[in-house]
């Protein structure tokens, strides 16, 4: 917080204030010892795309993170913590790329003074770093997030999962934010009951991520009474989406759900659903989380009336309720002028709070760090030092987050504007 040290991170961890010495990419190196093998000076990384439509958002989450550990004074517990960043993303894709990705967890596992990885952004990202963090025979290695929700990587799903992610056989893996099963049914009810939906066309990125909450909106809208009448994936490569939006116009459908994410050549799609089917108070346009905090949607005219789904609290309602994340905020602001893009830098450094919790119950080895996440009474974040202003509770078992928080929201007037939220079991 603002001006003053945070004097714990849980019950169990008592966190001192002292002075921070690391840049956004920290020394690779420990210094000391505890009297054990384990470093003083340890490494926690993030991992998120740099490039891209998502650029402004994984900046904003590393400059977050970075004040919070400058307010906390660099240290939890009797370990002092710098900050690493990484980039899973490539110029190239313009967004989070499959080998990036697999480098990335490489080198996590390669820096002997990382305990703990802050990430990634994109489900489908995670999917290919965690079982490499399992294999590591020092760890396995930790990896908390902020975004993902999928529900393979914590629950059955998919053929093979979550088991195929966790090759060591014990989990590595957490995050702070609620899944696409819970996601899809709020957005499915919403569909319902707020717009009177009746029929709907579920489109698809073909990605991991787009097809988990395409798949959990279409389900989940079937059991409402909604008619899905036509479920397609769309080109990322593709100049123009006008014969997708004619089919979709022929179904006769008043919605249409977009399954995936803004970086996908969401904007094209946008445009083109705009041109054929009308703007969105004619045709109504819903999409996930996926599709918040891009500044790029919101300058598109053709996304005015969009609603939005985010799998938590946004940015404007945890201000509004005050405390730690309206401090933090502040704090941002005075900092940058201008508050964080998005409403996952909050949840980014939510679960920084989990990281430096569970590093401060440690004995500051990979096994010890993961060991406090996914095993025994796991990690807690009080209400009152939580920067999602809730209590954060990691259910040891599985990884997730007991908070099943969802918002809805209504672009408007180029912003992401608050329209309603619930909290769904």
């Amino acid at each position: 917080m603002p001006g003053r040290s945070l004097t714990r991170i849980v019950a169990l961890g008592a966190i001192a204030a002292l002075s921070l010495t690391a840049c956004a990419n920290g020394s690779d190196s420990g210094t000391g010892t505890t009297g054990g093998d384990a470093p003083t000076d340890l490494v926690i990384s993030t991992d998120l795309p740099l490039q891209g439509a998502s650029a402004s958002t994984s900046e904003s989450t590393n400059n977050l993170i970075q004040l919070y550990l400058d307010q906390v004074g660099g240290k939890t517990g009797k370990y002092n913590v710098k900050l690493k960043t990484y980039d899973d993303s490539t110029a190239a894709k313009g967004a989070w790329d499959d080998a990036a990705c697999a480098k990335n967890a490489t080198d996590h596992v390669a820096n002997a003074s990382e305990v703990a990885v802050m990430g990634t952004f994109n489900s489908g990202c995670a999917k290919i770093e965690v079982p490499t963090l399992n294999r590591d025979t020092t760890g396995p290695l930790l990896m908390v997030s902020h975004a993902n929700t999928n529900p393979g990587l914590t629950k059955t799903w998919e053929t093979g999962e979550p088991e195929k992610y966790y090759p060591a056989g014990k989990r590595n893996y957490a995050r702070v934010v609620t899944t696409d099963d819970y996601q899809g049914n709020a957005a499915a009810a919403f569909a319902s009951a707020d717009l009177k939906v009746k029929k709907c066309f579920v489109l698809n990125d073909n990605q991991t991520y787009g097809l988990g909450v395409a798949r959990a909106f279409a389900d989940a809208a079937k059991k409402t009474g909604i008619e899905i009448v036509g479920e397609q994936a769309w080109d990322v490569k593709q100049p123009n989406y006008t014969a997708l939006f004619q089919a979709v116009k022929a179904s006769g459908a008043d919605c249409v759900y977009l399954g995936g994410i803004y970086d996908n050549n969401g904007g094209q799609l946008i445009k083109d659903k705009a041109a054929v089917l009308g703007d969105n108070s004619q045709v109504k346009l819903l999409g996930p989380d996926g599709f918040t905090g891009y500044n790029d949607l919101l300058k598109l005219p053709q996304a005015d009336g969009l609603y939005l789904t985010f799998a938590g609290l946004t940015t404007d309602q945890l201000i509004a309720a005050g405390g730690p994340p309206a401090k933090l905020i502040e704090a941002y602001k005075t900092k940058y002028g201008a508050a964080p893009t998005g409403n996952y830098p909050l949840y980014g450094v939510a679960a920084m709070q989990v990281i430096l919790a569970a590093i401060a119950k440690s004995d500051g080895t990979r096994a010890g760090v993961t060991n406090a996440v996914l095993s025994g009474e796991g990690i807690t974040i009080p209400k009152a030092e939580s920067v999602t202003g809730k209590e954060i509770k990691i259910d040891p078992a599985s990884g997730d987050t007991t908070a099943k928080d969802i918002t809805v929201e209504l672009v408007k007037g180029g912003k992401e504007t608050f329209f309603k939220s619930q909290s769904v079991q």
